[in-house]
């Protein structure tokens, strides 16, 4: 299984690294048009409500730091894969330190070549 999951876990830290850059034009093209997030402020569905939703955690956290970790694949195939980790984060809120943690399941589909993220978890 290891040949099947190289390419998710490159997108998934491409994902990682792409968040970090807090820039919502590079993070676009790695969402599905159709995803939907289910986040601690709600669920949100459509890229550009998923899109909004980040825009909003970017505003509200400054030099936010996201981490993935533990990163394990559940089920994968050349077109679909679906993993669970835990992340963390830190930065700072309303001028302080802050971090928090939790656990992240993800579900990944190729389209064109190209892998996107359908579904995405977070819990604390």
């Amino acid at each position: 299984m290891p040949e099947l999951t190289d390419a998710p876990t490159a997108f998934v830290r491409a994902y990682e690294k792409t968040t970090n850059s807090h820039d919502i034009t590079q993070l676009a093209p790695l969402i599905a048009p159709d995803a939907v997030y289910w986040l601690s402020d709600g669920s949100h569905r459509g890229r550009d409500a998923v899109l909004a939703a980040i825009a909003e955690t970017f505003a509200t956290i400054h030099d936010e730091v996201y981490r993935i970790e533990d990163l394990e694949w559940i089920a994968v195939d050349r077109d679909h894969a679906v993993c669970r980790y835990r992340f963390a984060w830190t930065g700072t809120v309303n001028g302080q330190p802050r971090s928090g943690a939790g656990r992240g399941t993800n579900v990944l589909v190729k389209a064109d070549g190209t892998w996107r993220m359908l579904h995405e978890h977070l819990s604390a």
